[in-house]
């Protein structure tokens, strides 16, 4: 498969798309009766999970988020969405969501890239497979219902397994004329302004909509400067659906672009400097500055019939980024990393002089006191083709729901780092006049064949679910530095990942589930043989009750890796080179309860209550030496780092015909920060973190809406991560107000 050049890759795809809808045509010689709207149809596959009030007899883990529960906080910032799914582990970073660092029961949170992150059923990272770093994420205005998806239920998404999948869905087009305009603003220059309209018109519709977010930043610069970002998103839909007597079929193409301009840096301060204000940031980090353009090309197909339904999507997207920002201090004769300095400023009086540069209280004078600065210059595209289909038949006497879908998929990142110096004068970084100098200059590819098949068999109150996964990878690293053309490396993986699990139906409102699958872990192109993909069988044990008015769910999850596996980034290190390392055996356990209840006070006011909760606890299983540097030197038992023990979430609200209060609080325990011993953060923890939102909306009918709404209501800050230089900041209060008309 590995030399077939794409377009026979893509012309596969399709054959097999073919050879799969003319068997379902050829079966469905009957007229449909009581069908759906295509568009329901339709609209229910982008979103993956169904809503419904009833008791869910899915056989694994699975949370929707829909677009009344976004509306309730109007969070711009994917972080303080998912704080609410039990399960979820969290590092925040710059207090936006501009980058977020999410992970599933226990899984790494950093860059995300242990999940895969889904736009509308596609994978959306910059280079899923190549880069799983994801340093773009979609704008979460513009989503109308998230999904997650953990334990079993996510075999059918790959190609990581080992946590789980993140799928985000976009407006729909509408079926009929509608509109909305959202304007808000608030504290440090916050300003958001979001529109869409779409229509129907006969079997034609289209969609056009565009957010706009922008913040002068809660960051405090030596000196004075901007500290915020800009970032924009425009998309645009057109969609054809054409109904039949016995097939419906629909036509969609989709279209977008996005950018961001943010003064952002990886440089945080000594705890001593938060402790004053953790607001502030040296003067050394004032020309950092991320900037990126993505663009999305997506064409839907769909058709369904009485018992099958299979939607097909070919996809490209192009990402490119630059983060200029400070590396460190040049070195030589004397060498000392930011995380080093920052971690001990008095330690000695190399460190303080390196300190005291930092801040701009000193100039640099002898030539290892000058200041590297990095341009991480990254291009990615991520294309493909995948086909999902669903058919219900019975068979032997049992209903059998039975899915199936393969996929193409092909990405790529080239790298062009580059580095300057500066000297530190009178308080601002002035160039020493030396040419830019090339860092990392390599090219790393993958293309990749992945297959699911799954069936669910219902045999009275017992629905037992069985399914496969099969991952091909054909990965290339290329250095392309000069000189360097035999510097290059080609592999492939192949494997299959099973899955199991049950569901008991006890009563109409009551069940228990049951689940067991293999977890996964591809390493990139560039890293070495000898470096093992992560592996894992994972089990989950619980039960759910949902009476329509009262719910609750409580699911106990073991995951026994047989083998960890992380990666060194700037993000976590500070480092430029992106090896990975393996951990060994580890046991990550924990539990995940939540629960809603609604108290009806009158006909018209009623008081809605949700919590969620997750415990976890981790230990590696056996003792080792790693030059990683979030674990070091490892004994047996140690723990893993960025993972609380407890996690809780707590939301009520008030609501009525015209008016809603809500308010969540949420707890988030401390966090080491390093597994083991003999690394800089080695006995370094973050404290534990209790923040209150609320918001408030009332709605003047056709008057529009107006809503206010504060984060971090009482202005509780911490260190959410010493990571990769100093100590960081959580988002400090922020207050907001809006107004929204739909037309």
């Amino acid at each position: 498969m590995s030399t077939l050049p794409i377009t026979q890759k893509l012309s596969l795809v399709l054959a097999i798309q073919l050879a799969l809808t003319s068997q379902v045509l050829a079966a469905a010689d009957e007229v449909k009766s009581d069908k759906q709207s295509v568009n329901d149809s339709y609209i229910e596959k982008m979103q993956i999970i169904g809503r419904d009030q009833r008791l869910s007899r899915q056989t694994g883990s699975e949370t929707l988020i829909d677009e009344l529960e976004l509306e309730q906080f109007k969070f711009d910032d994917i972080n303080r969405i998912l704080y609410s799914v039990p399960g979820v582990n969290i590092r925040e970073e710059d207090g936006y969501g501009l980058r977020p660092n999410i992970g599933f029961r226990g899984a790494t949170p950093e860059r995300s890239k242990k999940i895969n992150i889904m736009e509308d059923g596609v994978l959306v990272g910059p280079a899923p497979y190549s880069a799983a770093s994801a340093y773009y994420f979609p704008m979460t205005a513009k989503m109308t219902s998230i999904e997650v998806f953990k334990g079993p239920a996510a075999i059918k998404y790959g190609p990581n397994t080992v946590a789980g999948s993140l799928n985000m869905v976009t407006r729909a087009v509408p079926q009929s004329s509608e509109g909305l305009m959202d304007i808000s603003g608030g504290s440090d220059g916050f300003a958001k302004a979001h529109a869409y309209y779409g229509n129907t018109i006969d079997n034609f519709g289209f969609l056009i909509e565009g957010v706009h977010v922008r913040a002068d930043g809660f960051k405090e610069l030596d000196g004075g400067g901007d500290t915020g970002f800009e970032k924009s998103d425009v998309m645009a839909k057109l969609r054809y659906d054409l109904a039949g007597k016995t097939i419906d079929q629909v036509f969609e193409l989709k279209a977008a672009y996005a950018d961001e301009t943010s003064n952002e840096t990886y440089l945080g301060l000594t705890d001593d400097d938060f402790n004053g204000n953790p607001n502030r940031r040296y003067a050394s980090s004032q020309l950092d500055n991320m900037d990126w353009t993505h663009t999305q090309v997506q064409f839907n197909y769909f058709i369904s019939g009485e018992s099958f339904d299979i939607t097909t999507r070919v996809y490209r997207n192009d990402f490119e980024r630059a983060w200029y920002k400070i590396n460190g201090f040049k070195g030589g004769l004397v060498n000392r990393s930011l995380q080093e300095i920052l971690a001990a400023p008095e330690k000695d009086e190399v460190n303080n002089r390196f300190y005291q540069i930092l801040t701009g209280n000193e100039n640099s004078v002898a030539e290892y006191e000058k200041l590297v600065l990095g341009n991480n210059d990254r291009t990615y595209y991520s294309q493909g083709i995948q086909s999902d289909g669903n058919w219900q038949l019975q068979l032997l006497g049992l209903s059998n729901d039975f899915s199936a879908g393969v996929r193409f998929h092909q990405d790529q990142i080239e790298r062009n780092h580059t580095t300057d110096n500066y000297v530190m004068s009178q308080a601002n970084l002035v160039s020493d006049g030396s040419e830019t100098q090339a860092a990392t200059t390599d090219r790393e590819k993958t293309d990749a064949w992945s297959v699911y098949l799954q069936d669910t068999i219902s045999w009275d109150a017992l629905d037992i679910t069985a399914g496969v996964r099969g991952e091909y990878i054909d990965a290339h690293y290329q250095n392309r530095a000069a000189g360097s053309e035999q510097d290059y490396l080609n592999k492939t993986t192949s494997i299959w990942l099973p899955s199991f699990s049950a569901f008991y139906t006890l009563s109409d409102n009551a069940g228990l589930l049951f689940g067991v699958h293999e977890g996964f872990l591809p390493t990139s192109p560039k890293q070495d043989p000898s470096i093992e993909v992560e592996s894992s069988i994972n089990y989950e044990l619980g039960g759910r009750y949902n009476d329509g008015n009262f719910n609750l769910e409580l699911i106990g999850f073991f995951n026994d890796i047989s083998n960890l596996k992380e990666g060194c980034q700037f993000s976590s290190c500070g480092s430029d080179d992106d090896t990975e390392f393996n951990g060994g055996e580890v046991d990550v356990l924990g539990l995940e309860l939540s629960s809603g209840y609604s108290v009806k006070i009158n006909d018209a006011l009623e008081l809605p209550i949700s919590l969620s909760y997750t415990y976890t606890q981790s230990e590696f299983k056996t003792s080792f030496e790693s030059g990683f540097d979030m674990w070091g030197t490892i004994e047996a038992g140690d723990e893993l780092p960025y993972l609380p023990e407890n996690q809780l979430a707590v939301n009520i609200g008030l609501v009525s015909d015209s008016w809603d209060i809500n308010m969540i609080v949420r707890y988030i325990g401390e966090m080491k920060e390093a597994a083991g011993d003999d690394v800089v953060l080695s006995g370094s923890t973050t404290k534990a973190l209790t923040v209150m939102d609320m918001s408030a909306s009332y709605d003047f009918n056709q008057y529009g809406l107006v809503y206010v709404k504060a984060d971090n209501l009482f202005d509780t800050q911490e260190i959410v991560s010493r990571r990769p230089y100093g100590a960081r900041p959580s988002k400090p209060q922020q207050f907001q107000i809006g107004y929204q008309y739909r037309f």
